[in-house]
């Protein structure tokens, strides 16, 4: 460390010190200012810090390593210890504590704008009203007249600025996945991966990194319903302590289109048609089967969103898939390859059309308001992380190209392994400040894990950040607290909108010996990307075996049961029915019977047309023949939490069993259910035991489509009650029809009959999901409802047409 030496008693050269431009040739310090000033010796101090460090580094000595062979491993910068704080300081007048300022000290290597969300939360707990410039607010009733009735006076700033504020209220909504909610929560690690990845969240057993999560529908404005056809998205923001690692994921493992180029068309083919703006948040419009049955690639895509993976029945019920193949390196520098799979413990279930449907008109914040209702309970989300792990000599062999974001990889062929849980565990204190304004980016990602070529990938890469800029208006997005990382920043990026970081110093730039080399680069240490060659001529166009475009679109359709395949059939139907012109709705079938013939005549019978000639192959390679994977069915992945959260109404009216429901309400509860007393209006029932039951909410106002299953209540006088009203027998027609479980208390028999519910299923069978409860079998029947619960549904009672 160079010291520089001051000239005793002398004063030579304190004017270029008080001054800001140019100096003496001589290096010498003058030994004071010339004033007892405390400032000024500080001043004096600084300089000479700042002049010290500048000798330490005479010339740039790791210039050579940037280039040729040595440039291929990262080096560590230079970097100098200061020999005093003020060296590196912006003013010396930094010690001079405010109540703004603070007390003015540095905390030197810290950024303080990284730390957890504490320091930004607001509250108005006994607080007076004030501007914005925190001036008091006489009245916040009435803007500032000439005279009660005169007119408003130009001067009155308090209106002015409440109405600005509010004028300018909204920001951009994202071009897709507009419509979001959101949680916070963290993600464990099962183990030490650091065979795999030096990635932060997997460094040992046990290890937690916050995180925070959003889902989303893609197509739909900011408003648009929860529950339309569509892909979701389940966007994850790991806090590690290596930086802010994105992991952008949808509830679809396969993508719309094979380049980036053709972002913008399918997109515009998705949204309202722009000569009428409609229809919102929905598919079954010309211009998008248009561009579909005219991108062939999309097929695949296609069979999962016609499936029930398009209308799940939860946020908490939906996996989420990485979509791309990513790079996982280790310490060593080794590679491989991978997917990432989240699977939810409460298991993968889904809404039928016609729930979802309803529920559009009904109740469109459904997912939303679902999700925040069982964190607020203490039922928190949980997912499983896992992995998908090969290298590139099995990826050649597999007949499928994995830099194809149209293809899986099917789980018979690479399993998935769990490493990992994420548990979502709190709500956002504030929709806009947080689930709004977090920003996630596929370019953010830690060491130990790094991009492959997928060209989708790649131009997600530039397309993210680039529309961040504009949304959240400027380049600054990453210092709104949700987006700003627990590890903390620092750089020599400066100024554009919104700044929040008051940086310290005169240095910007890199490299510098005015701030002693700082912030240096950190080479091996830091994120290095997997050196790889690449030769090639500059093309516009894909690899063959991307020409490949049904064969997987084939592997989920055949993996799947004959009710999903059912409404598979029903969603193309519906869909290409509200299509206008002929030619798409012929073009599009005939592009389904390259993927299976009883598909495309099934829906060519609903759609009144004759199976029409496959569209022409874009290759003329052999396509791969695939067994049936069992993993893409729904019905393979029935949860592990048992019913906790389901919602179960218990209808009732005066004369109801009040004991056995209080003992069928109590054990849902105890089984973490959420029962709901469904009456006719609200208030208290009358019940045979003279204790009355106290009614939580009506048939108008949550039918049966936001409930998982019901119970009839018995009693001779409730049945009856409930028989004669119209909104009830819809009501358990409707639970029967989308194949709900349905448990009858003693009398309640009676109403399914009112209904004219079967208690057989349609060939004849006993129909699981319809309990009959009476008190020698109590036990017995509570324990057989709760396992048609915990299935979720009684498909075998569909029928095209319904008969109930």
């Amino acid at each position: 460390m160079v010291t520089r030496k001051k000239s005793g008693p002398s004063t030579d050269g304190a004017g270029s010190v008080l001054s800001t431009v140019a100096g003496p040739s001589d290096p010498t310090l003058p030994g004071s200012l010339g004033t007892t000033n405390p400032i000024a010796e500080r001043l004096l101090e600084k300089a000479g810090g700042e002049a010290d460090l500048a000798d330490e580094r005479p010339f740039n000595a790791t210039k050579p390593l940037e280039y040729g062979d040595q440039a291929l491993t990262p080096h560590t910068g230079e970097a100098y210890a200061a020999s005093t704080p003020l060296a590196t300081a912006s003013t010396s007048t930094e010690n001079i504590a405010s109540p703004k300022v603070g007390d003015g000290t540095a905390h030197l290597g810290v950024n303080a704008l990284n730390s957890s969300l504490d320091r930004v939360r607001a509250d108005d707990t006994e607080q007076r009203l004030t501007t914005n410039q925190g001036i008091p607010v006489a009245s916040n009733q009435d803007s500032l007249k000439i005279g009660l009735r005169g007119p408003i006076a130009l001067e009155d700033f308090v209106m002015r600025e409440k109405i600005t504020h509010f004028d300018h209220e909204r920001i951009p909504e994202r071009v897709v996945h507009a419509r979001g909610s959101a949680a916070h929560g963290y993600f464990e690690s099962y183990q030490d991966l650091g065979q795999l990845t030096r990635a932060a969240p997997f460094a040992y057993a046990g290890k937690r990194t916050p995180a925070f999560v959003r889902f989303s529908t893609a197509t739909g404005e900011r408003g648009s319903p929860d529950t339309a056809r569509d892909v979701r998205g389940f966007a994850v923001k790991f806090y590690t302590d290596e930086g802010n690692w994105d992991l952008v994921a949808n509830n679809i493992p396969v993508f719309f289109i094979q380049d980036p180029m053709k972002f913008p068309d399918v997109a515009h083919a998705l949204k309202p048609e722009p000569h009428h703006g409609m229809p919102q948040a929905s598919s079954a419009h010309d211009s998008f089967w248009d561009f579909a049955s005219l991108s062939p690639e999309i097929t695949h895509m296609l069979m999962w969103i016609m499936s029930d993976r398009a209308i799940p029945r939860s946020y908490r019920m939906m996996q989420g898939f990485g979509v791309h193949t990513f790079k996982l390196i280790n310490t060593s520098g080794e590679v491989r390859l991978c997917k990432f799979h989240w699977t939810p413990l409460q298991g993968t279930h889904s809404l039928v059309w016609d729930e979802a449907f309803k529920l559009r008109g009904l109740d469109t914040d459904f997912h939303r308001r679902d999700l925040w209702q069982a964190i607020e309970a203490g039922n928190f989300p949980e997912y499983e992380l896992g992995l998908q792990v090969f290298t590139e000599t099995q990826a050649e062999s597999f007949p499928f190209d994995i830099l194809d974001p149209t293809k899986l990889i099917p789980e018979e062929l690479i399993p998935v392994f769990p490493v990992g849980k994420l548990v979502l565990n709190r709500n956002p204190d504030n929709f806009f400040a947080e689930t709004e304004q977090v920003a996630f980016c596929t370019q953010h990602i830690v060491p130990g894990i790094d991009f492959t070529n997928d060209p989708i990938l790649q131009g997600r890469n530039h397309s993210y950040p680039d529309t961040q800029i504009t949304r959240l208006g400027g380049p600054n997005f990453h210092e709104i607290p949700i987006n700003s990382p627990l590890a903390e920043v620092h750089n020599n990026q400066r100024e554009g909108f919104h700044r929040q970081s008051i940086n310290r110093g005169r240095v910007n730039y890199e490299p510098n010996s005015l701030a002693g080399g700082c912030p240096f680069q950190v080479g091996r240490a830091g994120f290095v990307s997997v050196p790889e060659p690449v030769i090639g001529n500059k093309v516009r166009g894909k690899p063959e075996l991307f020409a490949d475009h049904y064969s997987q679109a084939r592997l989920f359709w055949i993996s799947q049961s004959a009710p999903e395949k059912a409404h598979i059939i029903d969603a193309f139907r519906f869909e290409l029915t509200r299509v206008e012109t002929l030619a798409i709705r012929v073009r599009m079938v005939a592009g389904l019977v390259n993927v299976d013939a009883t598909l495309a005549h099934a829906v060519a019978c609903g759609l009144g047309i004759a199976v029409p000639p496959p569209l022409p192959l874009a290759t003329s390679l052999p396509l791969p023949v695939y067994p049936p994977s069992p993993a893409l069915s729904l019905l393979s992945r029935p949860g592990e939490t048992g019913i906790r959260t389901r919602q179960v109404a218990i209808l009732v009216a005066p004369g109801a069993d009040g004991a056995t429901v209080r003992a069928i309400y109590a054990a849902l509860l105890d089984a973490g259910a959420v029962p709901r007393l469904v009456g006719q209006r609200l208030g208290q029932v009358s019940s045979q035991d003279g204790q009355p039951l106290h009614v939580e909410t009506t048939f108008d106002v949550t039918p049966s489509v936001v409930y998982d299953a019901m119970v009839a209540s018995g009693g001779d006088d409730a049945v009856l009650a409930l028989a004669r009203d119209g909104r009830v027998l819809d009501f358990v027609r409707e639970q029967y029809r989308h194949g709900k479980p349905i448990l009858a208390l003693g009398k309640g028999a009676d109403l399914l009959a009112s209904a004219t519910i079967p208690l057989t299923l349609p060939d004849g069978c006993d129909d699981p999901g319809i309990v009959r409860l009476d008190a020698t079998l109590a036990t017995l029947a509570l324990a057989q409802f709760k396992l048609a619960l915990a299935r979720h549904r009684t498909f075998e009672r569909e029928t095209d047409p319904p008969t109930v």
